[in-house]
């Protein structure tokens, strides 16, 4: 993983992309922020804190051995933020399983596939700004 403008503008750009979307589902459509029982502020710097290091470790698993035999970036974005936005659930399910209560299946598999959704988006986005960012050092998609 070489850190240079196509890393930055990716990470930076995914991380951004992937938050507004969290802020979209969690603020807007589910309303979640009105059940929070800690500052606003906090919740802010936390998730911020959280969608930067999401959209390093999307990137990480973009970049790795095993993703660079997929030779379609979109398709490895695709790939890769799917398996990131499937870790995250795992685990943040069972972190809150015990403060949570009343969780149908139903609303596991939306959870799930809204993470995944919002992890492949900011991979899909992630491998377009890595493609189509000039550095004038060679690199591979």
């Amino acid at each position: 993983m070489k850190l240079n403008s196509r890393f930055f503008a990716s990470w930076i750009l995914g991380s951004i992309l992937m938050y507004a979307l969290f802020y979209m589902w969690h603020g807007v459509f589910l309303n979640d922020f009105k059940k929070i029982n800690f500052p606003f502020t906090w919740l802010i710097i936390f998730t911020s804190v959280a969608y930067i290091t999401i959209s390093f470790l999307l990137y990480a698993v973009y970049e790795s051995k095993p993703m660079k035999n997929i030779y379609n970036f979109f398709v490895r974005g695709m790939l890769s933020g799917a398996l990131v936005g499937f870790i995250i659930f795992v685990v943040s399910t069972v972190v809150t399983i015990s403060i949570s209560r009343n969780l149908t299946a139903e609303h596991l598999m939306l959870d799930c596939i809204w993470q995944m959704v919002e992890q492949t988006i900011g991979g899909v986005l992630l491998a377009v700004v890595k493609v189509f960012v000039v550095d004038h050092r060679p690199e591979e998609a």
